[in-house]
């Protein structure tokens, strides 16, 4: 069985996440729902495993709902991603929140299964959203997993 750690995000970890949201997902920023962020601004947690990075969540709070902008788990089928998520879980509920939820695009099937998996509900399909976002990021590409073209928001949500 493999073993890893999680831990939360500090300080010194903010160059190095500018470099790993860059590398995986093709620019410092991620973009929304019409919404720029900078994960390497976000609070989060890394999971490590053998002392190499394993995966990283970041997310934004606002009100009462903990919005997930980023998860990435470089080592499927161990738990990872479900650690990291529980690891936001548990934060939203700290901070009271009603909902954790999400945006991924409509080629994320393997996102899609992920969360619905774990507790998620879709809460909403914005139909051509991608079109609005590319606005503010055009680098986001056309064509998506699978050969899907990328058009659509898909939300997802968790009430806590």
């Amino acid at each position: 069985m493999t073993t890893f750690t999680i831990r939360p995000l500090g300080e010194a970890d903010r160059g190095w996440v500018t470099g790993f949201i860059t590398a995986y997902w093709g620019m410092d920023v991620v973009v929304v729902h019409e919404t720029i962020y900078r994960p390497a601004e976000l609070p989060g947690f890394v999971a490590i495993c053998k002392d190499k990075t394993a995966g990283l969540i970041t997310y934004h709070l606002e009100e009462n709902a903990c919005e997930i902008v980023t998860l990435n788990s470089l080592r499927r089928k161990i738990g990872i991603g479900s650690a990291l998520l529980e690891a936001v879980r548990q934060v939203a509920r700290q901070e009271r929140c009603r909902r954790l939820w999400l945006i991924t695009t409509n080629d994320n099937t393997y996102a899609l299964r992920f969360y619905q998996k774990r507790g998620f509900v879709i809460a909403a399909v914005h139909v051509n959203a991608i079109e609005k976002d590319r606005r503010l990021k055009p680098e986001i590409p056309f064509i998506g997993m699978d050969g899907i073209p990328i058009r659509d928001e898909i939300e997802l949500e968790m009430i806590l």
